[in-house]
């Protein structure tokens, strides 16, 4: 996926098929969210922001782990969602319902990574925010919009494959990595509307 052309994965999408769907998408906006804070970043160096190269640079180096995780996730949710299906397909019996649990559970894993990974880069718009080019700064917004469609989607995904999973454990973990996707969507709010005032002043 990685190595995709834009259209060519747009036309996959498009496609009446399993995969990629909503969590490739997910994962996508996560990624687009770290590209455009590592690029923010980038445009925040030199003798101007002297005071704040620590920070830039561990922000730089962060946003492009987080640009190759999220890629990395959106591929490893194609996967899972496609485990799925071929769980289904399974003759009817204990056998069938146990597969389906577990590939159910595995599907849950991706976007659930995803809403960690767009949660991180929310944190990280609030920290370059202050601090980095004015020049630049919608793209901040930007991000944060991206990492926002990363979370809100990514929990849709989760949520969808709760219902079919068996182990309470799991359950009740995958409940709680999601349980904080409302405040770091508050959080993306935020930004944007710092932005927006700034801009529109």
């Amino acid at each position: 996926m990685r190595d995709s052309k834009i259209v060519d994965f747009l036309a996959e999408l498009a496609d009446r098929v399993p995969a990629p769907g909503g969590g490739a998408t997910a994962a996508l906006h996560a990624a687009q969210a770290a590209a455009l804070l590592g690029m923010v970043a980038r445009y925040s160096t030199g003798e101007r922001y002297t005071a704040h190269a620590e920070t830039i640079v561990a922000v730089i180096a962060e946003t492009d782990n987080l640009r190759t995780r999220a890629l990395r996730l959106a591929e490893e949710d194609a996967a899972a969602f496609t485990a799925v299906t071929n769980a289904y397909r399974l003759p009817k019996g204990e056998e069938r319902s146990a597969a389906i649990a577990a590939a159910l559970a595995g599907a849950a894993e991706p976007p659930a990574r995803v809403i960690e990974a767009a949660a991180r880069v929310v944190e990280l718009c609030e920290l370059l925010l202050p601090i980095g080019n004015r020049n630049v700064v919608t793209d901040i917004a930007a991000a944060a919009e991206a990492a926002r469609a990363a979370l809100t989607t990514a929990r849709v995904n989760v949520e969808v494959n709760l219902g079919g999973v068996k182990d309470e454990r799991v359950r009740e973990e995958l409940n709680l990595r999601i349980s904080g996707v409302d405040a770091a969507a508050a959080r993306a709010d935020w930004v944007t509307a710092e932005v927006r005032e700034e801009i529109n002043r």
